[in-house]
C-alpha cells in the first residue's frame, strides 16, 4: 500500500512516510484516509495557539462498515472522531471560515478534498467528486461499436462536449485504440478531427504516443493534421520516433508530417533518433530530407547527440549522409570531446579513424585531451563496482588521443593534462602521459594558477597537495623540479605531517630553506611547519637546514615587545597590517608551539656553534625545570667536538654528506657527522 500524503500551499504536509509501511499494510483505503485525518487533527492542535477551537476535536466522517483490528503497537490510541455530514455545509463553506482547498490521493488512487480553516487547522476530508462519464465514452472505453453507433445518431449526443481535460469522445477512441469508433465519429462530425485537449493534443497525437497504429492510419486517411505540435512542440512524428516504432514513422512521412519541425528545446525526429541509435529509423527520416546538421537551442547537432551517447552506428550513418565531423556546440565542443568526456571508448576509436581534429578547444580552453584525463574525477568511481574497468577504458583513449594532439596546442591552451590527472589522483593516466613524453615541469598558465589561492602552478604539486605518493614518485623520478611554485611543495608535505612525501622531495632536490614569499619570517618556513614533528625537523636539518637563523633575534638579551594580534585585511580592510618578517622567537611562543620549545630548541642546538639565546627563549626554558639542561647546553663555549662536527658538515656541504658513505672514512665519523653517534627519542 503507497502512504498518503495530504499537502497544500502554505500549510505543513501531513504524511504517513513510506517508512510505515509495514505498520499500515493491514488497513483499508478508507482506514488509511481516516489515519491520515487523525494525523492531520494531531498536528493542528500541537502547532496550534492554544485557543479553544485548537483544542476542539473536529467533526469528522466516520468510515463505514466495520474496520478491522489495526496492528499492536499501532492505532490503539487514536481518539474516535465525532460524526459530521459528509459533504460541507454552506456554514463551513462561508468564506470567514474557510481558508484553502487541498487534494491528496490514497494508496489505491481514490481523490480526496481537504477544507482547513485560517489556522490550518481541518474543516472536512471528502472525496473528491467524480466527474460523471458521458454514456458514449464508456461505450468506447469498452469497446461497444454498435452502442457509439446508435448514440451519436440521437438528438442530444453532443460529440464536442470536453471534459474537464478539455477532451471529447475522439480523444477516448483514440486514447482506447478503438479505431471504427473513430470512423463513426468523424463521420457524424469530420470538422473535430484536430481538436486539441487542454495539453494541446490531437486525437492524432495521441493515437501514436498510445502506438495505436489502426487509429492513426485512420486520422490521416481523415486528414488529420500530422504537424499540430502539443504544448512541448512535439510533433506526432517526433513521438513516433521517441516510441522507435519504424511503421508509424513511415505512415506519418508518407501523409507529409514536416520532418524538420523542432521541439521547445530544438530537437528534432532525427535527433531523438541518433539518441536511441535506431539506425532504420535515421535513415527513413534522412531520405524523407532530414537536415543532418540541424542544431538544437544548445547548438548540438545529431552528430553531436550521437556522440554523447556513444551510439556508434547512428555516428556512421550521420557521417555517411554528409554530418560535419568537427561540427562544435555552442560551448565549442566537439563530437569528439563529447565522447571523451562520456568515457565512449568505441565511439572515441571511431572519430579517431575518421580523422576528427583532436586539437579543437572547447570555450574552456580545453582539449579532448584535458577531458579525458579527467575523467572519474567523482571519488565514489574508487568504491563502485567495475572502477577498474572505468579506469582502463580512460586510459586507452588517452593512448589514443596521444598521437593525434600536438602538443604545441597544448601548451597553448596554458594547463597540461598531467595537471588534471594529478589534480585528480589518476595514476592511471599520468603514467601515460609521463610515458609519452609529456612536459612534468609544465607550468600553469597566469590567469589558470590564478584561479588556486596558494597560486600554484606544476602537477608535482597538485600530487603533493592531495597527498598522492604514488603520483608524486612518478612526477620526481621523471624529472619533476619541486622548486618551481610559489609555495613549495614540501612546505605542503611538512604542513600535513606526510614523512614519506617530505623525504621524497628532500631526496630529489626540494629546498629545505623554503620560504613563503607572501608571509616572510628571518628563518626557513620549513622549520615552522614541522616544529610539532620533531623527525621531520632534524631530518631537515640533517639535509642542510638552516637552524643558525633560528637564533638571530634583533631583540637579543632586551625585553621583548608583546606578540601582536595581526588582522586579516580580508576581513577587517580598514587595519594596517606591516609587512614585518615573523621571528623565530615570536612563532614558537604562540599557543600552538610553546609547549614544545624545549625540545625544539634542543634539536636546533645540535646544528649551531656559539649561539646566544634571546631573552623570549631563555623564557621558555626557564618554565620547565626539565628544561634546565637544555639552556645550559647554549651556554659558551660550545665543545670543541661539536664545533669541528659543524665546520666539517660546512665544508664538505650537504651533497657531499649523503655520499660520504663511498668515501674511505670510518664509520664512526659518519654516525658523528650525520648526529647519529647516540639514540635521541623524542
Amino acid at each position: 500500500m503507497a502512504a498518503a500524503r495530504v499537502s497544500m500551499p502554505g500549510a505543513t504536509d501531513t504524511n504517513l512516510e513510506f517508512a510505515d509501511y509495514s505498520l499500515y499494510s493491514n488497513l483499508s483505503d478508507d482506514e488509511l484516509m481516516q489515519l491520515a485525518i487523525e494525523r492531520s487533527i494531531a498536528d493542528a492542535q500541537n502547532s496550534g495557539s492554544g485557543t479553544e477551537n485548537s483544542k476542539t476535536p473536529v467533526a469528522l466522517n466516520r468510515p463505514a462498515g466495520p474496520r478491522r483490528a489495526p496492528p499492536s503497537n499501532s492505532l490503539q490510541q487514536q481518539p474516535e472522531p465525532a460524526a459530521c455530514p459528509a459533504n460541507p455545509t454552506r456554514e463551513t463553506m462561508n468564506p470567514q471560515y474557510l481558508s484553502s482547498i487541498s487534494h491528496f490521493m490514497t494508496g489505491y488512487g481514490k481523490r480526496m478534498v481537504v477544507y482547513r480553516k485560517h489556522d490550518g487547522s481541518i474543516m472536512q476530508v471528502v472525496p473528491e467528486p467524480e466527474e460523471e462519464i458521458e454514456p458514449i465514452v464508456k461505450a468506447i472505453s469498452e469497446g461497444d461499436v454498435g452502442s457509439v453507433r446508435l448514440m451519436v445518431k440521437q438528438p442530444g449526443c453532443n460529440l464536442l462536449k470536453p471534459n474537464k481535460d478539455g477532451w471529447i469522445p475522439l480523444h477516448e477512441a483514440a486514447y482506447y485504440g478503438q479505431d471504427q469508433c473513430i470512423k463513426i465519429i468523424l463521420r457524424a462530425q469530420p470538422g473535430m478531427i484536430n481538436q486539441r485537449t487542454l495539453k494541446e493534443q490531437t486525437a492524432l497525437m495521441i493515437a501514436v504516443t498510445r502506438e495505436h497504429l489502426a487509429c492513426v492510419e485512420c486520422l490521416l486517411e481523415k486528414g488529420a493534421d500530422s504537424d499540430i505540435t502539443n504544448k512541448e512542440r512535439e510533433t506526432p512524428l517526433y513521438k513516433a520516433c521517441e516510441k522507435e516504432n519504424p511503421a508509424m514513422v513511415a505512415m506519418l512521412l508518407n501523409y507529409g508530417a514536416s520532418v524538420n519541425k523542432s521541439c521547445i528545446q530544438g530537437w528534432t525526429a532525427l535527433h531523438e533518433s541518433v539518441c536511441r541509435n535506431n539506425v532504420e529509423i535515421c535513415e527513413m527520416l534522412m531520405k524523407a530530407g532530414a537536415k543532418v546538421s540541424m542544431p538544437n537551442m544548445y547548438g548540438i547537432t545529431p552528430i553531436f547527440v550521437a556522440a554523447q551517447s556513444g551510439k556508434v552506428d547512428a555516428l556512421r550513418m550521420l557521417l555517411k549522409n554528409g554530418a560535419d565531423l568537427n561540427s562544435q556546440a555552442a560551448d565549442g565542443a566537439t563530437a569528439l570531446y563529447e565522447a571523451c568526456k562520456n568515457g565512449h571508448e568505441k565511439t572515441v576509436e571511431f572519430l579517431l579513424s575518421q580523422n576528427a581534429d583532436a586539437n579543437k578547444p572547447g570555450k574552456t580552453g580545453l582539449l579532448p585531451i584535458h577531458i579525458a584525463a579527467q575523467r572519474g574525477n567523482d571519488s565514489t568511481d574508487f568504491f563502485n563496482f567495475g572502477c577498474t574497468h572505468k579506469n582502463v577504458r580512460a586510459t586507452n583513449i588517452i593512448s589514443m588521443l596521444i598521437p593525434a594532439t600536438s602538443k604545441a596546442r597544448v601548451r597553448r591552451t596554458g594547463i597540461s593534462p598531467l595537471h588534471l590527472a594529478a589534480e585528480r589522483n589518476r595514476n592511471d593516466i599520468l603514467e601515460v602521459l609521463i610515458e609519452a613524453g609529456f612536459d612534468v615541469n609544465a607550468m600553469l598558465s597566469e590567469d589558470r594558477s590564478m584561479m588556486y589561492e596558494d597560486r600554484r602552478s606544476t602537477a608535482l604539486y597538485f600530487a603533493v597537495m592531495n597527498n598522492n605518493t604514488d603520483a608524486s614518485t612518478m612526477l620526481l623520478k621523471a624529472g619533476a623540479n619541486p622548486n618551481l611554485d610559489t609555495f613549495n611543495p614540501l612546505l605542503v608535505a611538512l604542513r600535513q605531517g606526510c614523512i614519506q612525501t617530505a623525504t621524497l622531495l628532500v631526496e630529489h632536490g626540494a629546498d629545505v630553506n623554503a620560504y613563503i614569499p607572501t608571509h616572510p619570517t628571518t628563518f626557513p618556513a620549513s622549520v615552522m611547519f614541522c616544529m610539532k614533528y620533531l623527525t621531520l625537523l632534524k631530518y631537515l636539518m640533517d639535509n642542510g637546514c638552516d637552524a643558525l637563523s633560528c637564533f638571530n633575534c634583533v631583540y637579543g638579551s632586551n625585553p621583548h615587545p608583546p606578540i601582536k594580534t595581526r588582522c586579516n585585511p580580508r576581513y577587517d580592510p580598514d587595519e594596517v597590517v606591516e609587512k614585518a618578517c615573523v621571528q623565530f622567537c615570536e612563532v614558537i611562543s604562540t599557543e600552538n608551539y610553546s609547549r614544545w620549545a624545549g625540545p625544539i630548541i634542543d634539536v636546533l642546538l645540535d646544528y649551531v656553534g656559539h649561539v646566544k639565546l634571546c631573552a623570549r627563549l631563555n623564557e621558555h626554558l626557564d618554565s620547565y625545570h626539565e628544561w634546565q639542561c637544555i639552556k645550559e647546553k647554549a651556554i659558551p663555549p660550545r665543545p670543541l667536538m661539536q664545533l669541528c662536527r659543524q665546520k666539517i658538515r660546512k665544508v664538505l656541504g650537504i651533497k657531499r654528506l649523503k655520499k660520504i658513505h663511498r668515501l674511505p672514512v670510518p664509520p664512526r665519523l659518519i654516525k658523528f657527522l650525520k648526529h647519529q653517534e647516540r639514540e635521541q627519542n623524542f
